[in-house]
């Protein structure tokens, strides 16, 4: 099987500043990868690297076997809340609709299919009846569904999750979680910039473990294990108990 994301010596800097550098993996279909490390560590800049939306200071990166510009169509972003306008006067159904852009035709309208799909999105994540509000009007937890749905209406094979869980309630969370693992089953493969650590090890399939540089990646078994996180984390990681063949982090 191919690696659906290969990354090799890769480098970022912003202002002549290292985010990270000589980053090399590979990741294969039908996982949820989680990105985990302290705050500035890259995680966010590692996604915007791998999406073509960033500069990249040296290295190669592959999607699906080809330059991210080929396959973009098939790459689905849900970016943080806090960095969308949540003032635009947009309605939750247009901003679902945003996820059929690119495959509109040349004249660019809506066809009854796309329409479909736009509505199946958002009962997807429970937030149809919601379609005719404006978006700055619904809750964090809310407004996040929003997101995924335009993610969804996209229909793509990789997504790239900025912090979903960010600021949002526990059903919207549990619900997303339920939606993320069953486009896993469905044979998507999914990145989310995660930073609770207790829940990581329950959340992912694999694990990259970044502090301006790549510290750890592979199975959440072999990641989350107490010397990486001690390096990650520069020492500061605390009441650490080993349960069920990996470590949880209690507080």
């Amino acid at each position: 099987m191919d690696p659906v994301v290969k990354v090799s010596d890769l480098s970022v800097s912003y202002n002549g500043k290292n985010v990270f550098e000589d980053i090399s993996l590979s990741v294969y279909p039908r996982q949820l990868v989680g990105i985990i490390g302290p705050n500035g560590a890259g995680k966010s800049t590692l996604i915007k690297a791998i999406m073509g939306l960033t500069y990249v200071n040296e290295g190669q990166i592959e999607v699906m076997k080809k330059p991210v510009e080929k396959v973009r169509k098939h790459i689905s972003y849900v970016p943080q809340r806090n960095t969308i306008d949540l003032d635009f006067p947009v309605l939750v159904e247009d901003v679902v609709s945003m996820g059929r852009y690119p495959h509109l035709s040349w004249w660019g309208l809506l066809t009854a299919k796309d329409r479909q799909i736009v509505k199946k999105s958002l009962k997807q994540v429970g937030m149809y009846e919601y379609r005719r509000r404006q978006i700055g009007q619904l809750s964090g937890g809310q407004q996040q569904r929003v997101f995924l749905a335009r993610a969804l209406a996209q229909e793509a094979e990789l997504f790239f999750l900025d912090e979903p869980f960010a600021g949002i309630d526990i059903a919207s969370e549990n619900m997303i979680m339920d939606i993320l693992r069953n486009l896993r089953d469905q044979g998507k493969t999914l990145f989310v910039v995660h930073h609770d650590l207790s829940k990581a090890g329950s959340y992912f399939d694999s694990l990259i473990l970044l502090n301006n540089k790549l510290i750890a990646y592979g199975k959440k078994e072999d990641v989350f294990q107490v010397n990486c996180l001690k390096e990650a984390y520069d020492g500061q990681v605390t009441n650490i108990s080993e349960k069920n063949n990996f470590v949880v982090v209690n507080g």
